[in-house]
């Protein structure tokens, strides 16, 4: 599996020129999807609401919502919002706990590994990690061939 391609708009944030990425290929134009933030889902949780309020506003700024991310977006914040009460919960109740078969790892801290890994996943596809931001910068390969030999 190679790296997961970026959305058009972020490929050319960075752009050389119109229509090209900072390596100067040319960059197809992105499909015409009305670009307006989606509405939260009224179910989410208190935690991933207020994620869902952070990051909207920022991917709105860089034109990279449409109505149709809702659910990712949703499974994102819901994501985080589960990681926040695992890593709560382990604060509260410490990183083990006692068994019959002995000291074990807390169940939080499965949950918060799983989170902590799902959440990477899911904040690359909207360019929210740091490494997915320095990647867009740097005109990162999106898998598709390369078309200079230099680069």
């Amino acid at each position: 599996m190679g790296r997961t391609p970026q959305p058009v708009t972020l490929k050319l944030l960075n752009g050389t020129s119109e229509g090209r990425d900072s390596g100067g290929r040319k960059v197809a134009p992105p499909p015409a999807f009305r670009r307006l933030p989606p509405k939260p889902p009224t179910w989410l949780t208190r935690e991933a609401r207020a994620e869902w309020k952070r990051v909207v506003s920022e991917l709105t700024r860089l034109d990279l919502l449409k109505e149709s991310d809702r659910a990712t977006l949703a499974v994102y914040c819901e994501t985080w919002a589960r990681f926040v009460e695992a890593t709560r919960t382990i604060q509260r109740e410490g990183m083990t706990i006692e068994a019959k078969q002995g000291l074990l790892a807390h169940p939080a801290v499965a949950i918060a590994r799983a989170a902590g890994r799902e959440l990477r996943a899911f904040a690359t596809q909207f360019g929210l990690t740091p490494a997915s931001e320095g990647a867009l910068s740097k005109g990162a390969d999106d898998g598709e061939g390369d078309d200079n030999p230099f680069a």
